[in-house]
């Protein structure tokens, strides 16, 4: 796999605050930025119009990533930015690309949906298909809203970053997402946020009918689970500082609670081969339409 970041590119502002934050995740990587713009060929009908032509079509597709490339360019100089056009159906323009990638970054928008590329099923089929780790980055999105604020309670990119919040399931932990996570955090010089929602077992109900409150236990029963599954982690990731929030109650609102004050949120994605259904996961797909931070869905088996 090629060190490179991608970035799907439409000119929208989804897609620009997503090659901003390519450039910065390339600058602590040390890895080149690849602008993708995909533009779908124009129907003949309207090929024929003036205003709609081909050659109008095409002055706009090669307009868009080469702008957009020397912002990044003057923005970023220590960072390699190229650009690169294809033509045909965006999702699986994308997906083809991300098999090439260390990293595919696509704008979205919050609480509505996906947009710009991922309009409809797109994006969501590009999430739920691409086998890389896939980050998603609202409008507006800047470098300093992934710091802490400074002593006047403003947000700094002199200041250290906010946390890298990490959902896991402690039933099921993956190598693959808790790796993502503690590299992030690690990059960052940020404390990792291990965030795990849990649910009372049934058995809970029939020991309240005799008379037996076994809540207390169960929360240590599960804290003690996220504790001990990232034992391995902690002596891997020494210099990392880790939180650990184990909580009653449903581990995507925790994660959308978490996010408010983080640099980046962290889920995983089980990789499913069957061709039908989306596949992303109820969690997942709570915090890609919540969350109001970047938020990286990282595929595993």
């Amino acid at each position: 796999m090629a060190r490179t970041i991608t970035v799907g590119l439409d000119g929208s502002s989804e897609s620009r605050a997503a090659a901003e934050w390519a450039a910065r995740e390339a600058a602590l990587r040390q890895v080149p930025v690849r602008l993708l713009h995909v533009w779908q060929p124009v129907p003949e009908p309207m090929a024929q119009a003036p205003l709609l032509g081909a050659e109008t079509h095409q002055h706009w597709s090669e307009r868009i990533p080469r702008e957009a490339a020397e912002g990044l360019r003057l923005r970023h100089p220590g960072v390699e930015v190229t650009t690169e056009q294809r033509a045909g159906a965006p999702a699986e323009v994308l997906l083809e690309a991300a098999r090439d990638a260390e990293l595919l970054v696509l704008g979205s928008r919050a609480l509505s949906g996906l947009t710009g590329f991922l309009i409809g099923s797109v994006g969501q089929s590009v999430v739920a298909r691409a086998e890389v780790p896939v980050v998603l980055v609202r409008a507006g999105e800047q470098a300093a809203d992934e710091h802490v604020k400074d002593p006047t309670g403003i947000p700094s990119a002199a200041t250290g970053f906010r946390p890298v919040v990490l959902g896991l399931d402690t039933d099921s932990p993956d190598e693959t997402v808790i790796t993502f996570a503690f590299e992030e955090a690690r990059r960052r010089e940020a404390t990792l946020t291990v965030v795990t929602g849990w649910n009372l077992p049934p058995y809970y109900v029939y020991s309240l009918a005799a008379g037996v409150d076994p809540r207390e236990d169960i929360i240590r029963e599960q804290a003690a689970a996220l504790t001990e599954a990232l034992r391995p982690w902690r002596e891997k990731y020494p210099d990392v500082e880790v939180t650990e929030q184990s909580r009653l109650g449903s581990p995507a609102n925790h994660l959308v609670d978490a996010a408010h004050e983080a640099s980046l949120v962290v889920v995983g994605r089980r990789i499913r081969r069957s061709p039908f259904g989306m596949h992303i996961g109820a969690v997942a797909h709570a915090v890609m339409h919540h969350a109001t931070t970047p938020v990286a869905v990282v595929a595993h088996d």
